[in-house]
């Protein structure tokens, strides 16, 4: 992952000193829990915590490599290299483990690591969705339906729909959390041959997680998939919010801008532009979340008790996709929370239309005088008609037509144009949503 988009919380959960801190504190636990059993001596188990500690602390990370580049294995790399640090009881460590049970139990630790914090993202982007819900409720704008002008609408209910989304996005998130806080410490294939029950429930509870119930070398990648499936609904969820706001942002709508900040410059050739590059931008990073989604899918097929073809696609996927959603999030954040509205913009835009968008008043109105529809809707289909191309005003004309005139009267033309009804539930909306 590029350093442009890691925030150094979310890097460091990725970091080689991370992973091997959490490599040591596994193998160190699974060590106690052989001394509860007999299995090592219980001094031993003591030595291994203390002089691994000191180890970690001073972690040659150089060293490491120099090891892996020799026997080409990370994980006995690791195990020589902090094994030559503890001395003799070093001999204990990995004892009935294989390679998997370690790297899958931190995998498992580093993405519940991840899950957290981008949780914590997302209750700060719900606190912003919801002030600025609150702040535009009852602000007029024009709904658009396949980016066609349909109906006034209320400004909030953009970020009122925003917030729901992102409730129901946070609760995957959990989910995805629950999911993937798994551990294994089964052996060569999963079957305990080699290790006692006992020590990996010792250890799930120490670490927080739970023994997967039926694991061959490796936690079934179903878990895994799931996990980076929701990451993909929450990077579309940031995509949408995003689009909007380009949409919004456009030189023919102008309802709403990202904060330009004093200095920036918009284009190296037109000093004029004010793009919405930040928008644009979760776009793209949005677009990396979901590729995720295809390999974590395809990783669920392994050969047989497992195979490495899902390992090095993980390398990958992990830590981009999760230090790129955080970014993500922050940045959604930060565009949210400082987006400048212009209501009287978006008023003009309603009245943009002549009146049209008022059009489905009339038909229910007609329908109410006892018309049918289809002779309703062909009445006023054939008056907006007449806006589109002439750009006549809708209500004068409607005044001027003798067919709407003689079932409506004035006063039921001038309630056709009022907006208040377009805003009347908005607040039966609000209740249910925050309440």
């Amino acid at each position: 992952m590029i350093d442009r988009y890691a925030r150094p919380a979310m890097k460091h959960i990725w970091s080689t000193e991370n992973k091997y801190t959490l490599w040591f504190e596994v193998e160190a636990l699974v060590c106690e829990a052989m001394a509860e059993l007999g299995e090592i001596p219980k001094d031993a188990a003591k030595i291994i915590r203390e002089k691994g500690s000191q180890a970690i602390q001073e972690i040659d990370i150089l060293a490491i490599q120099k090891i892996e580049s020799e026997v080409k294995h990370d994980v006995i790399a690791f195990l020589t290299w902090i094994g030559q640090k503890i001395g003799p009881e070093g001999r204990f460590l990995h004892k009935g483990m294989t390679s998997s049970d370690l790297l899958d139990t931190c995998f498992a630790l580093q993405m519940s690591q991840a899950l957290d914090l981008i949780i914590d993202d997302h209750h700060m982007l719900l606190e912003v969705l919801k002030k600025q819900a609150v702040r535009y409720k009852d602000t007029p704008c024009i709904g658009r339906t396949h980016g066609i002008h349909a109906e006034p609408t209320s400004f909030g209910l953009k970020f009122a729909s925003f917030y729901a989304e992102s409730q129901r996005n946070l609760a995957r998130l959990k989910s995805a959390k629950d999911e993937i806080s798994t551990c294994t410490l089964s052996g060569a294939v999963g079957n305990y041959s080699t290790i006692d029950p006992h020590i990996e429930a010792y250890v799930a509870k120490k670490l927080s997680l739970q023994a997967e119930p039926v694991a061959t070398q490796i936690i079934p990648r179903d878990r895994h998939a799931y996990v980076f499936s929701i990451l993909g609904i929450v990077a579309s969820a940031i995509e949408r919010v995003a689009t909007e706001i380009r949409h919004l942002q456009r030189s023919e709508v102008r309802e709403a801008f990202e904060f330009f900040d004093l200095g920036q410059k918009g284009s190296s050739a037109m000093p004029h532009k004010k793009n919405p590059i930040l928008s644009e931008n979760l776009t793209g990073l949005a677009r990396i979340i979901r590729s995720y989604t295809i390999p974590a899918l395809e990783n669920i097929t392994l050969w047989h008790e497992r195979d490495i073809s899902h390992s090095s696609a993980e390398r990958f996927m992990a830590p981009d996709a999760t230090i790129t959603l955080d970014f993500a999030l922050h940045r959604l954040t930060n565009v949210v929370e400082n987006l400048i509205v212009y209501p009287e913009r978006a008023r003009d835009n309603i009245n943009s239309l002549s009146g049209l968008v008022h059009s489905q008043k009339l038909l229910l109105t007609l329908i109410d005088t006892g018309m049918s529809r289809e002779d309703a809707y062909k009445l006023v289909q054939s008056v907006s008609l007449k806006v589109w191309e002439t750009g006549e005003d809708f209500k004068k004309l409607i005044l001027s037509d003798q067919d709407v005139m003689s079932y409506l009267s004035p006063h039921q033309i001038e309630a056709v144009f009022d907006l208040t009804p377009h805003l009347k539930h908005v607040e039966t909306i609000y209740n249910r949503l925050f309440s």
